[in-house]
């Protein structure tokens, strides 16, 4: 019995045992060695580079799967990013999403050969120069490829299309990737279980819409937006029947239309922004029964009209940006789409304020503040994003959006809005843009209780008051913030521990009363986009900055501060460097190798130019002026990558760089107010962008440089204050200096007859018109303004910006002789003409009566004789400087109402003249009157208003705001281009 028992107990311990082995599940299999093998070999294949911000900005990713943590001795299976089988192990999905991997993606590349890969995703690396390889047609288990924004360039391979499982290609953003018509065309046609296509940024401008005729059927998303296609979009692919999502946008040179005959879509999403598709937004409300989101920015409508959106109402989110759209905006229209999320009505031409709400609903209980400007109406609930920006919509901003419970996206940003900003209700903003209004008042406190905000712009408006720094330090996802030219004072508590979050990649702080570098920055270490000019920082640059944005700062403007000492630049993926308007002295820093812009002007540096600036080779503008710079300039700056250099009023000695090689892309060359000898080197005639060349205020000698007539873009040559010598005019080309807009050859030694021939070509100064206000400027990737020394109506004044509507022509001061040619009248486009301190004789013709645009005319100082010509008071109406004086001019001096504003000064020592508003009567008063209109039109609509600036140790006579900006912003609109100007 005791046996038994002992069997029977043994039985049911091995009947559990084995129950127990059956029922626990068996440890998983480890990844395949030659599969781990491979994935090392890939890794090590590239190299590494960090771009945390772009991971954020892009994909919002803050720790992105890499291959920085692949281990020989763990299981890849459990790798960042691998993603195994769980019977098989083989690696089937391998996601590097953002992984930081650089360099090219070579055929023999490793990952060829894990062949159970289902889904690969490679998307925001930098495989820029590689070919999309044949190899990836091996992948026969593919359902999932992602090669976007990875800098894959070149053909589609044919071999993709043996992906015959291929659910999803995604190869968007690859700039350089330019598929071919026929090898496309048969791609498409065998991938038949494609369901998404995204095709965004491929360059498809050789491959036509019929290549897309046969995409399969069971296609639910196709993207083809900003792919450069061109000709008719066939009718099949604007019907197909399972196709839910389609974006044709920012294609301009594509058209078609939806068909016309009944037929049903499931499609939700549509965007047709900025595309040539024919647009009839009632039939596509009607037709499209399911359609949620669609998009119209930019868009060829069939009739252009809001009230079409009667039809929509089941639209959640709507985009009619950039239509020219004026008026009031429907309100009551867009109202009655009562689920939408989303409106965009932004770059357009709205007028008026928004209204006040005031709901009729029992259900939402909706306070409606009086105002002449009311709408009874349900409140847009379900709102979410709205963005009002770019009209000229004025008022108040309306009680109801700062209660709207959902709001996410709110941008009223440059138009005429007025008031205070108010409270906002509730916590779910992430964007807020009020900036470039007329907004006033304290900063909302309740700003600082949106914890999800990320991007906050409030910059030009004229907010008051006190904002602490550690108040930012709860917005713990504030990527971009912007509070620059308000009134407002910036205070930073440098005992107190709290920072800014360190997910800020943007911070503009400009005209904030900061009087110090706020200690809060230490922690933004990811920081792209720094400046704290137009403040009050004074003293050193302190090193603990220097760990700010390490390895990510790219741009750092800390101009017009009052800054003594900056030991060096250490930030080395710094591209743009404003240190101007300073204290700065000592020695030239070198800035770090990445540099594209550097302008320190405007300080007291002395000493030599390096010769080490030479090495930074992506340097396009290189702005020293205004210092006490002296040594010779360095050779190898002729032949540099640069477009602007600008190295006036300096103590600069030595010959001007002989070598300016042929492929030179210079654009501005400013050496005013040195001690420059020599010659002016004749590879100059090498820069064919040359636009602007100063080199006036030295001590260059040699005849005039005639070699300069055939640059194509020359609008400024100034060789002012120099030791030229000999005649001009006999030129050497067909039509010299087309383009030309200033010549400035005074103080020299010139001799011979004014340049006839060069008059009749100066077509830059004939007929010249421009509807808006501009700046001759160049523009590259940096945007630089040309600065010049010109004496305008008898002064010597510096222009900090140059209108483009400003022409000169100043010969003053030089030995000319012979007569004022008559077709000097035919430069009707001219605001400055000065001929002064010359032997010029004979009559002034009557011709310079057509310089109709004339504001300062100067011809003192010569032997001219005979009358004033009664045309000068008849048609110059916008003279507002004249001197005739020390001639031999004789006669009755004519009257008009812009004439009777000159003084004796104007006349003086022409013994023969008469009449006002000298003291000499005339015998017989028998001058003419000219009448001009009271309502005098301003030729290309700007008002040349005459301004006081402060020069030297006195108040001078400057020139119109038009020309120039009195103060110290030379540099504003180059910096704010690297910004991304918002």
């Amino acid at each position: 019995m005791g046996l038994f028992s002992w069997l029977y107990s043994l039985i049911i311990l091995f009947f559990f045992f084995f129950v127990t082995s059956l029922s626990s599940p068996s440890p998983p299999p480890l990844c395949h060695p030659h599969e781990s093998s491979a994935l090392l070999h890939f890794k090590n294949s590239f190299t590494f580079y960090n771009h945390t911000w772009f991971c954020m900005e892009y994909y919002g990713i803050n720790n992105p799967n890499n291959t920085i943590s692949w281990n020989k001795n763990m299981d890849c299976c459990k790798w960042s990013g691998v993603t195994c089988d769980e019977v098989t192990a083989h690696v089937i999905r391998l996601d590097l999403t953002c992984s930081g991997l650089q360099g090219i993606l070579h055929s023999n590349n490793s990952l060829f050969s894990l062949a159970h890969l289902q889904s690969l995703i490679l998307s925001g690396n930098d495989f820029y120069d590689s070919k999309i390889s044949s190899q990836f047609g091996k992948f026969s288990n593919m359902v999932h490829l992602d090669l976007s924004f990875s800098g894959f360039t070149g053909q589609v391979p044919l071999e993709l299309s043996h992906l015959s499982n291929l659910v999803t290609l995604d190869l968007s953003w690859n700039y350089d990737l330019k598929p071919e018509t026929s090898s496309w065309k048969r791609t498409v046609a065998n991938l038949t279980n494609l369901k998404e296509l995204f095709l965004s940024e491929v360059n498809m401008s050789s491959t036509s819409p019929d290549s897309f005729m046969n995409l399969s059927t069971s296609l639910t998303s196709l993207d083809l937006s900003w792919s450069h296609l061109q000709g008719k979009l066939p009718e099949n692919v604007l019907s197909l029947p399972n196709l839910q999502q389609l974006d044709l946008s920012y294609n301009s040179f594509l058209n078609g239309s939806f068909p016309q005959y009944n037929w049903s879509s499931p499609l939700k999403v549509l965007d047709l922004s900025q595309s040539g598709v024919v647009i009839d937004l009632p039939h596509l409300c009607r037709k499209f029964k399911y359609l949620h989101i669609l998009f119209l920015s930019n868009s060829n409508f069939l009739k252009l009209s809001l009230t079409l959106l009667e039809n929509c109402t089941q639209i959640t989110s709507l985009d009619l940006s950039r239509n020219n759209f004026g008026g009031y905006i429907p309100w009551s229209s867009i109202l009655n789409i009562q689920q939408l999320t989303y409106l965009d009505l932004s770059w357009n031409n709205f007028v008026g304020p928004i209204p006040e709400i005031c709901s009729n609903s029992t259900k939402h209980s909706f306070s409606c503040v009086s105002s002449k400007h009311q709408l009874v109406s349900s409140p847009p609930l379900n709102l979410k994003y709205l963005d009002l920006s770019y009209n000229e919509l004025n008022g108040t901003i309306p009680s109801w959006l700062y209660s709207l419970p959902s709001l996410q996206y709110l941008d009223l940003s440059s138009n005429k809005l007025s008031g205070n900003i108010q409270e906002f209700q509730h916590n779910s903003l992430e964007h807020l843009s009020l900036s470039s209004n007329k907004l006033q008042g304290s900063f909302p406190r309740s700003i600082f209780q949106q914890v999800n905000l990320s991007f906050l712009y409030l910059f030009s408006n004229n907010l008051s008051g006190v904002v602490q720094f550690d108040q930012f330090s709860k917005l713990k996802n504030l990527q971009h913030l912007d509070l620059s030219d308000n009134s407002l004072s910036l205070v930073s508590n440098s005992k107190n521990n709290d920072t800014l979050p360190n997910t800020l990649f943007e911070l503009y702080l400009s005209s904030c009363g900061i009087s110090e570098f706020p200690y809060s920055l230490r922690s933004l270490e990811i920081l792209v986009y720094l400046d704290l000019s137009n403040n009050q920082i004074e003293g050193s640059v302190p090193k603990w900055l220097w760990n700010v944005g390490k390895d990510s700062l790219e741009f750092l403007d800390i101009s017009h501060n009052s800054l003594t000492q900056i030991d060096h630049i250490p930030w080395k993926n710094l591209g743009t460097i404003n240190l101007r308007s300073n204290r700065l002295q000592g020695h030239l820093p070198i800035p770090p190798p990445k540099t594209m812009l550097f302008s320190i002007s405007n300080n007291t540096l002395d000493g030599e130019i390096s010769h080490l600036i030479c090495n930074l080779s992506l340097l396009e503008v290189l702005d020293l002026s205004n210092n006490h710079l002296s040594g010779d300039i360095p050779p190898c700056l002729g032949n540099s990558s640069l477009r602007v250099l600008d190295l006036h009023k300096n103590k600069l000695h030595g010959i001007i760089p002989s070598h300016f090689p042929k492929e030179s892309i210079l654009q501005v060359l400013n050496l005013n107010e040195n001690q420059l000898e020599g010659s002016l080197p004749k590879s100059l005639f090498n820069c064919k962008e040359l636009k602007f060349l100063d080199i006036g205020n030295n001590k260059i000698n040699g005849s005039f440089p005639w070699w300069l007539e055939s640059l194509p873009n020359l609008q400024a040559l100034i060789l002012r204050s120099n030791r030229f010598q000999g005649s001009i005019g006999n030129p050497k080309v067909r039509h010299p200096f087309q383009n030309l807009r200033i010549m400035d050859l005074s103080g020299n030694e010139f001799t011979g007859h004014l340049p006839q021939k060069y008059f009749e070509n100066f077509v830059g100064m004939m007929n010249a018109t421009s509807n808006y206000l501009s700046y001759m400027q160049t523009t590259s990737n940096v945007t630089y303004y040309e600065i010049s020394l010109l004496t305008i109506k008898g002064n010597y004044v510096e222009l900090e910006k140059i209108q483009t509507m400003l022409i000169v022509i100043d010969f003053s001061r030089n030995n000319f002789t012979g007569e004022i040619p008559k077709l000097v009248g035919k430069l009707n486009s001219l605001k400055g003409l000065n001929f002064s301190h010359n032997k010029i004789s004979g009559n002034i013709p009557p011709s310079l009566g057509n310089l109709t645009n004339l504001e300062w005319l100067d011809l003192s100082s010569n032997e001219l004789a005979g009358k004033i010509p009664w045309q000068l008071a008849a048609n110059l109406y916008q003279l507002q400087f004249l001197n005739l004086s020390v001639n031999q001019l004789e006669g009755l001096i004519p009257r008009s109402r812009q004439f009777d504003t000159f003084t004796n000064d104007s006349y003086k020592k022409n013994f023969g003249l008469c009449g006002f508003p000298i003291s000499e009567s005339c015998n017989e008063d028998t001058r003419p009157q000219f009448q001009q209109e009271d309502n005098e039109e301003h030729v290309n609509g700007f008002d040349w208003k005459i301004v006081l600036m402060g020069f030297g140790s006195g108040m001078i006579i400057g020139i119109s705001v038009g020309y120039m900006l009195l103060s110290d912003k030379i540099i504003d609109g180059l910096v704010k281009t690297m910004k991304g100007e918002q």
